[in-house]
């Protein structure tokens, strides 16, 4: 597995502790700070798969909302 630093340096924007990644068709976000909690979106923001809890998952959902202007090319 790819160290927390080269998770933030390849993520498309960092919030918050909070690395947000484009892979095809999904958004990928991980916790830097607790990285076994992760979450996959799909590109209309509905979660595809997580190992967050119901209050991270929302706070990631928010920061994704946010901030997803800053990962279109």
């Amino acid at each position: 597995m790819p160290d927390i630093k080269t998770i933030a340096d390849k993520a498309d924007i960092v919030v918050n502790g909070y690395a947000f990644t484009r892979e095809g068709d999904d958004i990928r976000v991980l916790n830097l700070n607790c990285p076994d909690k992760a979450v996959v979106f799909s590109d209309d923001g509905e979660v595809l798969e997580t190992t967050m809890d119901d209050i991270e998952l929302s706070i990631a959902s928010r920061y994704l909302q946010q901030n997803l202007k800053y990962m279109e090319d």
